[in-house]
C-alpha cells in the first residue's frame, strides 16, 4: 500500500507532480495524520524553484488523526499542524506537540490557511514591546503573514499601519483593522513601536530609523533580494532601537507549535480572525497556485484539498 504525494520534478509542468509514495512511519513521539488540506507559502515556492527531483515540499496541513502520538490529539480529531517539509501528502506524521485540535466550526480549508502564516505573525509580535496602546508598522502587509499580523495587532490593542505595493492590494486591510494603509515610505509620519518588516533592502534601511527610540524593527524577510545599506549612527543616535532577525522553525524546538496553532484556531473559531482564503483549489491544481503565488497575485492563502472539494465545516 502507498500514498501520493506532491514532488519536485524538473520536467513536470510548474516542477511539481503528484507521485506514488510509500507511507509515511510515525516515530514514537509522532501522530499519523490524515490531510484534508493543505497551503502554499512563498517560501516554499521559491525552495521549490531550485530543489533537485524528489525533493518534497510542504509545511502547513489540516486534517484527521489516525494514530494518535503518545501527547497530542487522540485519534479520529480534527485537527491543524505544521512541519518542516514533506506536508503535501495524503498522509503525513507530525509530532504530537506540533498539532492542535480543531473546534468545530472551523474547516479544513481555514486551518490550513493557519500555520505558518499566522505563527510568524504571532510570533513576530511578541518580539517587541507590549503594543496595547502603541504603533506597529506592517510591511507586505497585503500577504498572508501581513493579513494575520494586521488582525492580530489589532486584536493586540494596537494602532497598526499597513505598507502595501499598490492601491489594489490594499483592498481589505482597514476592515481587518489597520487604521492606515500606505503605498510608499513617503506617507509615513512619525515613529513606531514595532516595524515587522519583510521587504529588505531600502525598505529596511529606511524604516530603521523610523522605529521609537525603545522601540523594535523585526526581520523576518527579504521579497525584494536587495542588500540593504544603512548609516548605523541613524539608529543608535536615536535610542535603544532593537533589530531582531526571525526563522519561524528555529523557535519549535524550544516552543512546540501546539498551543500557538490552538490559540489561533481558537481566534477563528470565535470570529474574531479572519484566515484570508483567497481562494480553495484541488490539489491537483498546484501548478496554478504555484505561479499565482510566485506572481504575487494572491491577495491572502491559496488553499488545495486533497478530496476533490472544500471539506465540511464540521465533518472529517
Amino acid at each position: 500500500m502507498g500514498m501520493r504525494a506532491l514532488v519536485a520534478d524538473k520536467v513536470a509542468p510548474g516542477g511539481i507532480a503528484i507521485r506514488n509514495l510509500p507511507e509515511p512511519e510515525p516515530a514514537r513521539s509522532e501522530a499519523l495524520v490524515q490531510v484534508h488540506a493543505i497551503s502554499l507559502n512563498r517560501g516554499e515556492v521559491w525552495r521549490l524553484r531550485a530543489a533537485e527531483d524528489g525533493w518534497r515540499p510542504g509545511w502547513d496541513l489540516a486534517g484527521v488523526v489516525k494514530v494518535p502520538a503518545p501527547s497530542g490529539p487522540p485519534a479520529g480529531s480534527r485537527v491543524v499542524g505544521v512541519l518542516g517539509g514533506a506536508a503535501w501528502a495524503e498522509r503525513v506524521a507530525v509530532p504530537g506537540s506540533w498539532l492542535a485540535e480543531l473546534p468545530a466550526g472551523v474547516s479544513f480549508a481555514q486551518a490550513a490557511a493557519l500555520p505558518v502564516a499566522g505563527l510568524t505573525a504571532l510570533r513576530i509580535l511578541r518580539l517587541g514591546p507590549a503594543i496595547l496602546g502603541r504603533r506597529v508598522l506592517v510591511t507586505g502587509a497585503a500577504g498572508g503573514v501581513g493579513r494575520f499580523a494586521v488582525q492580530l495587532a489589532k486584536l493586540g490593542g494596537a494602532e497598526v499601519t499597513a505598507i502595501v505595493g499598490s492601491p489594489e492590494r490594499a483592498a481589505g486591510l482597514r476592515e481587518l483593522g489597520a487604521a492606515d494603509v500606505v503605498t510608499d515610505l513617503d506617507q509615513l509620519q512619525g515613529d513606531f513601536d514595532l516595524v515587522l518588516e519583510s521587504s529588505g533592502g531600502e525598505s529596511l534601511a529606511r524604516l530603521a530609523t523610523m522605529v521609537h527610540p525603545e522601540g523594535t524593527l523585526v526581520m523576518f524577510g527579504n521579497s525584494s533580494l536587495a542588500p540593504t545599506t544603512f548609516d548605523i549612527r541613524d539608529v543608535y543616535l536615536g535610542g535603544a532601537v532593537r533589530l531582531q532577525g526571525f526563522m519561524l522553525f528555529h523557535g519549535f524546538a524550544a516552543d512546540p507549535p501546539g498551543r500557538d496553532l490552538a490559540y489561533l484556531a481558537g481566534q477563528v473559531a470565535a470570529g474574531r480572525l479572519d484566515p484570508q482564503v483567497a481562494a480553495v483549489l484541488p490539489w491537483e491544481e498546484m501548478t496554478d497556485a504555484v505561479q499565482r503565488v510566485a506572481d504575487r497575485s494572491v491577495p491572502g492563502k491559496l488553499v488545495l484539498t486533497l478530496d476533490g472539494g472544500v471539506p465540511s465545516r464540521t465533518q472529517p
